[in-house]
């Protein structure tokens, strides 16, 4: 094996500097009063857009390949286990559903998109060792106005066309998922912050995602040349209940300290939201490198940030100095639910209730992503109990085929302000073919997320990156006439008629048992020969001993 010298070492990082790739790794802590804790990580790299992945350098080549082959011009994965609750803790920097969500904008120069597609999550599946391989034209759909490309585009050029978007709610993320994912860091798992990633400590969170976002980005302001963004995120919440106490260390929640910083990174940093100190005051052990002020759309965010650039183990600490406080939660500007309707087994409904908080009108979009098993009655459509309202600004409904595509609703609202905006849309049960139902079929059926699309007024509670931003520091001063997010609602479960299963185990056990009950009989007749006894026969040996019990009992 080849072992490389200090000379050689910084040689290395000299030809990575030529070439233009660039790696950096950050993580974001931010404490979500009273019980919880919020950490997300980000591992960012740029690849110089022009260069093919026949000789990858920190990017990775699997997932390179995957791009240039398939010709995807931008890619969002995630794998998700848990519910964010929006009401209760703010916006994630990256909101993802429940379970497996994949989308991507292919080239125009694509013309077959949906067979690309097909190859894509099948290729993604190997890759990452999910069920994305059950992505199929059933449960696939083309959203027209909820989902925006957030990458360098052409111009003049019809983004829904080249879109695909699908979900799996009912995947289960697991140890298999995560560590292909971390096979595509430059330092792997073993040295930088993708060290405290530890499956037994991630796995034990109330909310856990693992992502991977591809997409272009522009050098400068002409966009004559781009780069390529691979971006790798994981998200976790702890509840200070699962690790016993609201003092929280890296010890209490990965296992271990922070062995320092991936050798290969030009920036890695810690930032520590301590806004709540005001409130619950705690205090962080080492001390802070910088404490940053942000302003950004009528909030104030303080940021404590941590320049890592040694690889010393380090063990970041906060202690609370007083922990019987009542907290007062004060709601972000836009906050939904979701829920399911109906009894029985013939009819039922779905509910969305959209909450504007703010003073002034919210406009948003609501996609409504109904499988082929449940269909979904536009006739039914009611908001707020009526059938015509002056809320919807635009829709979009495309009617699924059975067993062919799945039902579609977009719907455009201009959300009143400080109201609660009801949708109620009933939906029929439908009889499915036994080989169609799961291994669990009285378990009940998933039904994915739905999107709202929203552009807010204020930046309260939010805590994503600007559009053009890839760092945290973009974050800082960052104001914006609109913030733009994308969130996922609570997913919801039915239960569809199911067979009764165990009847055809009782009608084997059945037929077996009367078959050998009649067969043991007939085949002791037809194979077995009936022989009298002679009268001189010898006795047998337990003949003999039976008789000499009997002679001494007598």
């Amino acid at each position: 094996m080849l072992k490389l010298g200090i000379p050689s070492f910084f040689l290395l990082i000299l030809i990575l500097q030529i070439k233009g790739d660039d790696f950096k790794e950050e993580i974001f802590i931010k404490p979500l009063p009273p019980s919880h804790l919020y950490v997300n990580f980000h591992f960012i790299t740029l690849v110089n857009g022009e260069e093919s992945f026949e000789h990858s350098h920190l990017a990775p080549r699997s997932l390179g390949e995957i791009m240039s082959r398939y010709q995807v011009e931008e890619l969002h994965l995630t794998l998700t286990e848990g519910q964010w609750k929006h009401k209760q803790w703010g916006y994630p920097v990256l909101d993802a559903a429940p379970g497996a969500e994949l989308y991507a904008w292919f080239s125009p120069e694509v013309i077959d998109v949906d067979a690309h597609w097909k190859k894509l999550s099948s290729t993604l599946s190997g890759l990452f060792c999910a069920s994305l391989n059950f992505i199929e034209n059933f449960n696939t759909i083309t959203p027209k106005m909820s989902l925006w490309p957030t990458g360098a585009q052409k111009l003049k050029q019809n983004y829904t066309s080249q879109l695909r978007y699908a979900s799996l709610p009912r995947e289960i993320v697991c140890t298999e998922n995560l560590t292909p994912w971390k096979k595509l860091l430059p330092c792997e798992s073993s040295h930088g912050f993708s060290s405290l990633l530890n499956s037994r400590m991630i796995h034990n969170t109330n909310y856990h995602s693992i992502g991977v976002h591809v997409r272009r980005t522009c050098v400068d302001n002409n966009c004559l040349e781009t780069n390529l963004e691979i971006k790798q995120t994981v998200a976790l919440v702890y509840d200070f209940k699962i690790i016993n106490s609201m003092d929280w260390s890296f010890r209490k929640l990965f296992g271990q300290g922070l062995p320092g910083a991936c050798p290969l990174s030009s920036s890695s940093k810690i930032y520590i939201d301590t806004t709540s100190n005001s409130t619950y005051r705690f205090k962080l052990s080492p001390e802070p490198n910088n404490i940053v002020l942000s302003q950004r759309g009528g909030s104030e965010t303080e940021l404590a940030v941590y320049n890592i650039n040694n690889s010393v183990m380090m063990n970041i600490v906060a202690k609370y100095e007083t922990k019987d406080k009542i907290f007062v939660n004060i709601p972000p500007p836009l906050s939904f639910t979701r829920y399911v309707l109906g009894y029985g087994k013939e009819f039922g409904g779905i509910v969305t209730e959209l909450t504007n908080n703010y003073w002034a009108p919210i406009d948003v979009v609501l996609l409504e992503n109904a499988p082929w098993w449940l269909p979904i009655q536009l006739s039914s459509l009611r908001i707020n109990g009526e059938a015509e309202s002056k809320l919807i600004m635009s829709q979009y409904y495309s009617p699924g085929k059975s067993r062919q595509k799945p039902y579609h609703l977009e719907l455009l609202l201009r959300l009143p302000p400080k109201s609660t905006t009801t949708l109620t849309i009933d939906f029929e049960f439908v009889f499915l073919k036994w080989q169609e139902y799961p291994p669990d079929a009285n378990h009940g059926f998933y039904i994915g997320s739905a999107l709202i699309s929203a552009n807010l007024p204020t930046a309260k509670n939010y805590t994503s990156l600007p559009i053009h931003g890839n760092t945290f520091d973009s974050v800082i001063n960052a104001s914006k006439p609109w913030y733009p997010m994308i969130f996922r609602t609570n997913g919801a479960m039915v239960s569809l008629p199911t067979p009764d299963f165990s009847m055809p185990y009782n009608v084997i056990c059945l037929a077996c048992t009367v078959v050998a009950l009649a067969f043991g009989p007939l085949n002791n007749i037809c194979t077995k020969e009936l022989v009298l006894k002679a009268a001189g026969t010898p006795l047998s040996l337990r003949q003999k001993i039976f008789n000499i019990f009997k002679k001494k009992k007598d």
